[in-house]
């Protein structure tokens, strides 16, 4: 599918002529780096020539692999083709790559000669300060910081316009009634993350209930794989404002008004990185995609104590039912309960932990500031499909169906998008204030 939308912004095209390739964006995050790439389509001939063996070496490497060592991956899945930046015809690519490997990459960048090109990258990100006087001593390129929470929002702003109505998206959630209503079948958020939810039973559809609306009882009665999540394509517009959630190493929580009036609002320290880092010590994992395998399979109710394990069944005083997390690992306390809980179940507990955290912060955050819409991002939710639907699930039934939880595409790649843009932009301004 091709795009044919020229960059928008509040720079006027005619005062700008387009910059010299390549063209890149750069997000160095705490955990990982995102690399976004425009393969230019429309090269002249003089272009090409001008282009030299050095720029070709690095289109061809770029495009003509999928994965880059054993940690660099692109997610083919995500490029979007045709599309039209700054007056020219390209694709887009997306990377990605631990950050612990940022200098093997400026390594690699040395090794194919990358230094003898003067080219401009913007970068975002604490990696963009960190790793500064590395690029700098190493490649002859001009590094251009750029704030992160700016790049974020810019990043947002310009994929949902440039992919339409392929970018945001949000679950329609059904929950089938049930006769029995005894305690036995009750379900909350803690259920959704119990064994008997599958990655096959949360990818399950079916068409959503005519009234779109589901009652209390409908949730408290429902078993999660009587829940069917409809995934469906949300018009990114007039949508302010609304309450962005950016899950990365740790978590942002921004109130977003418009394109260049937000703030940061909420946040906490327990966020992607604690997940992967808790997995590891606990789980002997090594890798991101290896936790979450671990949490897809595991029954977090092992680890967990819940309200029945204290009050013996629900506390109806409060409405909690008895299967909601009272402590998170309160059982681990119990040497005989230690030794029962397995890899999974213990990477499943640590997930749970962290999305109950976020998901309340967020909840939270779009109660106080009256919006109706929770947009969720960041690296954390890439190939992470459990994790969307927990937060969907939660969003939708704590706030009483009154909040939406939104989702995007191109998960975690948004910082690295708005430098692009902002480099695209901003090249000749630049020039003329060196």
């Amino acid at each position: 599918m091709s795009h044919e939308f020229e960059i928008d912004s509040n720079v006027s095209n005619e005062s700008l002529r387009p910059p010299d390739f390549p063209w890149f964006g750069i997000d160095v995050g705490g955990t990982l780096v995102k690399l976004v790439y425009f393969e230019p389509l429309d090269l002249s001939k003089e272009e090409e020539f001008k282009e030299g063996d050095i720029l070709r070496t690095i289109r061809h490497y770029l495009v003509g692999n999928t994965a880059y060592g054993d940690t660099g991956v692109r997610d083919v899945d995500l490029e979007i083709k045709s599309i039209r930046i700054g007056d020219r015809l390209g694709n887009l690519h997306f990377i990605r790559f631990p950050t612990n490997q940022m200098e093997n990459f400026i390594d690699l960048c040395v090794k194919r000669k990358f230094y003898q090109l003067c080219f401009q990258v913007y970068a975002t990100g604490g990696g963009a300060f960190k790793f500064e006087s590395v690029v700098t001593e190493n490649l002859n390129l001009h590094w251009v910081k750029c704030d992160e929470l700016d790049m974020l929002i810019e990043g947002v702003e310009f994929l949902n316009k440039i992919n339409n109505q392929n970018e945001c998206y949000y679950f329609n959630i059904e929950a089938k009634k049930t006769l029995d209503k005894s305690p036995s079948n009750s379900i909350n958020f803690d259920s959704v993350l119990s064994s008997s939810c599958t990655s096959e039973s949360l990818s399950s559809s079916v068409s959503s209930s005519a009234s779109g609306t589901s009652t209390d009882s409908d949730y408290t009665t429902c078993p999660l794989t009587k829940c069917n999540f409809i995934k469906q394509s949300y018009a990114f517009k007039n949508t302010y404002p609304y309450i962005l959630v950016n899950i990365g190493s740790g978590v942002s929580v921004l109130l977003v008004k418009s394109e260049n009036e937000y703030k940061r609002v909420s946040g906490s320290s327990i966020g992607g990185g604690t997940f992967l880092g808790l997995c590891c010590l606990l789980t002997g994992c090594n890798t991101y995609e290896e936790a979450i395998d671990l949490a897809t399979k595991g029954d977090s109710t092992k680890v967990d104590k819940l309200v029945r394990d204290i009050y013996g069944g629900d506390y109806s005083k409060f409405s909690l039912p008895g299967d909601i997390v009272a402590s998170s690992f309160g059982n681990m306390n119990v040497k005989e309960r230690r030794e029962q809980a397995t890899r999974e179940d213990l990477a499943r507990a640590t997930l749970q932990t962290i999305l109950n955290n976020v998901g309340l912060i967020a909840r939270d955050c779009a109660k106080n500031y009256k919006c109706e819409r929770v947009m969720f991002v960041g690296t954390f939710l890439r190939l992470n499909g459990l994790s969307k639907h927990l937060l969907a699930y939660a969003t939708n039934y704590w706030s009483k169906g009154t909040i939406k939880a939104l989702f995007l595409e191109h998960e975690g790649y948004f910082g690295a998008i708005g430098c692009l843009k902002n480099f695209v932009n901003r090249t000749e301004m630049d020039e003329e204030n060196v």
